[in-house]
């Protein structure tokens, strides 16, 4: 570890929580400390599904179940079947009661006045600077927030993410996509030994997916990498791309290869500056356009 890097973490984490009242036992003067208020916020007037809460905010169970109890105690929120806000009826949701809508609305006109308590005492250019260096950092932290492991092919949230993929290649190639005219990808050959499928995800939810197939006598092969729309941008593609590689890496493998599709751009510029480099077709894939291999480190 880089112990400045992890010196400048810790102070900026310690300024933070200071600066926006994390540390109040009353979190802006509503009788109540952060956790319970950020769980207020979060339900919101149209409620939300406590597993879904569970995730978004990454608590422990048995912590959120107290939270809840406490909110409940207060007045504040009820739960119950989520077919009270049209989901589910078998599954858990928490909704604001008359007073839990009110007290949302204070909390997010104060939310507002400590953002602009922190503002205000800069000049304009200072603010946007602030501005800006804040939604870089909130970038990074999602970044960081991300995580990448095995996942079997058949799980759902697997299917989910080549379905997207699959969507999302339709769009852009210049005749559709047909699964049944592309080099098929077995389930069987995306799994230890034979191979592996990485599933990314943020708050339990998948937001993007990667395969590498472990040939005999040849380079792996590199399969349906997909990045969703809503973390593009923040470097998920390539770390998804770096793991693949460090999986055939480990297993002995000294090269990678993959075809692509000349429409998707972004990820053959992506292939290029991580030291891949253009080969002759290796495959007959319908789709493909262009051919790329890397020689990995031992």
């Amino acid at each position: 570890m880089n112990s400045e890097l992890i010196a400048a973490v810790r102070r900026f984490n310690r300024t933070v929580t200071q600066r926006v009242g994390a540390l109040d036992d009353e979190y802006m003067a509503r009788g109540r400390p952060l956790a319970q208020a950020r769980l207020l916020w979060e339900i919101g007037p149209g409620g939300a599904e406590v597993a879904a809460l569970r995730a978004r905010l990454g608590m422990d169970s048995g912590y959120l179940s107290r939270l809840l109890r406490t909110l409940e105690g207060d007045g504040l929120v009820t739960v119950g079947p989520a077919d009270q806000i049209g989901g589910d009826g078998r599954v858990r949701a928490a909704s604001l009661t008359a007073a839990g809508e009110a007290e949302w609305s204070e909390l997010d006109k104060r939310s507002d006045d400590l953002a602009w308590s922190i503002l205000k005492p800069l000049t304009e250019q200072r603010r946007e600077r602030l501005a800006a260096a804040m939604a870089e950092v909130e970038r990074l932290l999602i970044s960081s927030m991300v995580v990448i492991e095995p996942c079997p092919p058949s799980d759902p949230r697997a299917r989910a993410c080549v379905r997207a993929y699959a969507r999302d290649i339709t769009r852009r190639f210049d005749d559709g996509f047909d699964p049944a005219l592309s080099n098929p990808v077995h389930d069987e050959e995306l799994v230890p030994p034979a191979g592996v499928f990485l599933l990314a995800t943020l708050n339990a939810e998948p937001v993007a997916c990667g395969a590498v197939k472990l040939h005999r006598d040849a380079p792996a092969e590199i399969k349906r990498v997909w990045v969703a729309d809503t973390v593009r941008g923040l470097g998920i593609g390539r770390r998804m791309l770096s793991e693949l590689e460090r999986y055939a890496a480990e297993r002995g493998w000294a090269a990678v290869r993959l075809d692509t599709n000349r429409n998707l751009t972004e990820a053959i510029a992506m292939y290029r500056s991580a030291g891949y480099h253009e080969i002759e077709p290796y495959n007959t894939e319908r789709y493909a356009h262009h051919w790329f291999e890397k020689h990995l480190a031992s």
